[in-house]
């Protein structure tokens, strides 16, 4: 029993399979609304007749707008209800997303991803707040597979559904399909999502959210582990923003559902994370995450050949390496932080997601200068900035820093 009076949820009973169902259906809403722009930049820049890098704001600033938000929702959802915080989110981001169906400017269209970004802030440090409050220790970890299992599914079919369906649709009607899925879904996740049985509503004070934030700020071992975060998503966001302008132009010609398969490669990043998991305790956390860094730019020197199953080769090196190095990078984090692991976990994600946009928009005008060699060479510059980091982190270890 708990304090209030009510056992937690246990595995097995029909409100946890209620409640792995309706957070499975608000990671899928929270990452295929992100993501879904990403294979659709090139129809951006044709429409819209604006650069690159212009264009590729259409995912950054939902990026850039997550994560500046991302540090403080859990602790706004300490005061407004972790349920009813979600239950905002997912129905908010999915009106927003058949907003954007209807764009008629960039602008506007740029505005509205801004916003997006900030609804969809209402999930992810929340969902995790939930679970934990919500459900017996038993029960958590499978709970907590579930749902990033349903961010990582909804990524990817965020961004193969849209390229898919802009074979035959404009974009907006690709999105537009996206915003409607996912309003059905949000609709069934408010019915789903069991009360909040355990939470304890505590008033949102910004002085203890700020002491224990500087407080992480002032670790370089922390600091080091969110350099790599921005780095390494700043590389990975930037390379596959890219790709598809590179695969639909000549001499592949491919087709947007063509291009859009090569999203699949991110099945390769549970085999990245599992392998990587595996051998931080057979190397330690150091050597796995530069193997991981290494074979992330391995991958990105293989996409400069021409042969196009080299480029699609190199795509799947790199994404293994990556979803390893994040994978190892951020249960490093919890290990370094001894308080507040969760607004330390908030921070990193905030790197995270802070590099998407920054180097994700950036990435554009190396495309615009330089082509795809410009590109990996952004690409490279970032991810040996991300290794030196882990070195630093190293010797910062050895030496108690």
């Amino acid at each position: 029993m708990v304090p209030g009076g009510e056992e937690k949820i246990e595995q097995g009973t029909l409100l946890f399979y209620r409640l792995n169902l309706a957070l499975f259906i608000a990671g899928f809403i929270t990452f295929s609304t992100l993501y879904d722009f990403q294979p659709l930049l090139p129809m951006l820049v044709t429409d819209f007749n604006v650069s690159p890098a212009f264009g590729s704001l259409a995912l950054s600033v939902a990026t850039f707008s997550l994560a500046l938000t991302l540090p403080v929702s859990g602790s706004i959802s300490d005061a407004l209800g972790r349920r009813s915080m979600m239950m905002t989110a997912v129905v908010a981001t999915s009106l927003l997303a058949l907003a954007t169906a209807v764009c008629r400017s960039m602008e506007l269209l740029i505005v509205l991803r801004l916003l997006q970004g900030v609804a969809l802030a209402g999930v992810p440090a929340v969902a995790m707040a939930y679970l934990n409050e919500e459900l017996s220790p038993r029960a958590v970890g499978k709970a907590m597979g579930l749902y990033i299992a349903g961010n990582a599914i909804g990524g990817m079919t965020g961004r193969i559904l849209t390229a898919c369906l802009a074979d035959y649709l404009p974009w907006r009607g690709a999105i537009g399909v996206i915003g409607v899925v996912s309003l059905v879904l949000a609709v069934a996740f408010l019915f789903l999502i069991p009360p909040s049985r355990h939470f304890r509503r505590t008033p949102f004070r910004i002085t203890p959210l700020t002491r224990s934030l500087f407080g992480h700020l002032a670790k370089p071992q922390l600091l080091c582990l969110f350099a790599v975060s921005f780095t390494g998503m700043g590389a990975f966001v930037t390379l596959y923003n890219y790709v598809t302008f590179r695969l639909l132009a000549p001499p592949y010609l491919l087709s947007q559902s063509q291009v859009a398969f090569i999203f699949l490669s991110y099945a390769l990043g549970a085999l990245g994370s599992g392998l990587m998991g595996a051998a931080v305790d057979r190397f330690g956390r150091k050597t796995t995450l530069l193997a991981a860094l290494v074979i992330m730019g391995c991958g990105a020197c293989l996409t400069l050949l021409h042969p196009l199953v080299a480029v699609i080769s190199g795509i799947a090196v790199f994404t293994l390496g990556f979803f390893g190095a994040h994978t190892v990078a951020s249960t490093w984090v919890g290990f370094l932080a001894t308080s507040s692991r969760a607004q330390a976990s908030s921070l990193y994600l905030f790197a995270y997601y802070l590099g998407s946009s920054v180097s994700g928009t950036g990435g554009g005008f190396f495309w615009s200068g330089w082509g795809w060699p410009g590109v990996i060479l952004l690409v490279l510059f970032l991810i040996c900035l991300a290794l030196s980091s882990t070195l630093l982190l190293n010797r910062l270890s050895r030496q108690g820093g």
